[in-house]
């Protein structure tokens, strides 16, 4: 194993539109619309293509879902962005507890 294996994590982007949208269980057009939308935004190779990682197949996982809930895109884009917030005040908060001790 390379130590570039090694270093390689979730959000290292590996996977082709067509993977991404197979594993998130949706269709191609659809990541395109997400990507117009701003709830996605892939990293893209020096030739323009998209590529994704596992940070945005579970992303994708997590529109999808909440898509099939009944949510309409504007729902989504709101749901998202809530959860994105309370994500980072978490991480606020425990890197403040961190700081306390």
């Amino acid at each position: 194993m390379t130590s570039e294996m090694v270093t390689r994590g979730p959000a290292h982007a590996v996977y082709a539109i067509s993977v991404a949208a197979e594993l998130a269980g949706t269709a191609v057009q659809n990541l395109r619309v997400y990507e117009r939308e701003g709830l996605l935004t892939p990293q893209r190779t020096s030739g323009g293509t998209r590529r994704y990682s596992e940070d945005d197949v579970v992303r994708l996982r997590r529109i999808v879902a909440l898509l099939a809930s009944g949510l309409n895109i504007a729902g989504v884009t709101m749901v998202l962005s809530l959860e994105d917030e309370n994500a980072r005040l978490r991480a606020d908060i425990a890197a403040a507890d961190g700081r306390d001790r």
